[in-house]
């Protein structure tokens, strides 16, 4: 009992950070142009912008969580996230800008809700896909604000603290989320809560 309560107040904190952090960080340079430098300076910013903004951070570490509650093989998700993101990067970092980037990435976030909510899986197809799609207007977005400076070092610090933000979402869902039905669907409600927030910011 005082488990669930404890972990039940450790994700409203984290939830309440997310809320808080304030998107636009990670949307409108908050690398304060530091990528524009040297090879060092753009591997920091490229490892440092994930966790710049809310969308980003809860999008990635709901992958790993969907993975330890709800896939067969964990390392499926996080994997393919992690290659299209590459993929949509570089995409960025060639100028390409889409339409509907931020729509897509809140709604990456209320469907990863939803899916850790109903505690639910698929095909590895059908997750390679979702996860792919989503993952590549996540990497669109990263690369358009951090082209410039050295690409191929921001590009190998986005992946490494993405698929570090992976890792913890399956260590979280493992550890806690897996076996406490109430605080799962807690969590994933709170990020569906969230990515409709986002959909609406960017409305």
């Amino acid at each position: 009992m005082h488990t669930n309560q404890a972990a039940k107040h450790i994700f409203n904190s984290i939830f309440a950070t997310l809320a808080t952090a304030g998107t636009a960080m990670a949307h409108t340079g908050a690398d304060s142009g530091s990528h524009h430098g040297s090879f060092f300076d753009s591997l920091v910013s490229g490892l440092i912008h994930p966790l710049t903004g809310a969308d980003h951070l809860a999008a990635m570490v709901a992958v790993g969580i969907w993975s330890a509650v709800a896939l067969r093989t964990a390392w499926q998700a996080p994997l393919a996230f992690v290659a299209m993101l590459a993929v949509g990067a570089l995409a960025g970092f060639a100028g390409f800008e889409p339409p509907g980037v931020e729509p897509a990435i809140a709604a990456s976030i209320v469907v990863l809700g939803l899916l850790i909510s109903w505690r639910k899986g698929m095909p590895l197809a059908g997750v390679v896909s979702l996860v792919g799609v989503f993952a590549f207007f996540h990497g669109v977005a990263h690369g358009a604000e951090l082209s410039g400076g050295a690409q191929l070092a921001s590009l190998a610090g986005m992946v490494i603290t993405t698929a570090g933000l992976h890792l913890a979402g399956v260590g979280l869902g493992r550890l806690v989320l897996a076996h406490r039905h109430r605080v799962r669907q807690g969590v994933g409600a709170g990020l569906t809560m969230l990515g409709t927030w986002l959909m609406m910011q960017a409305a």
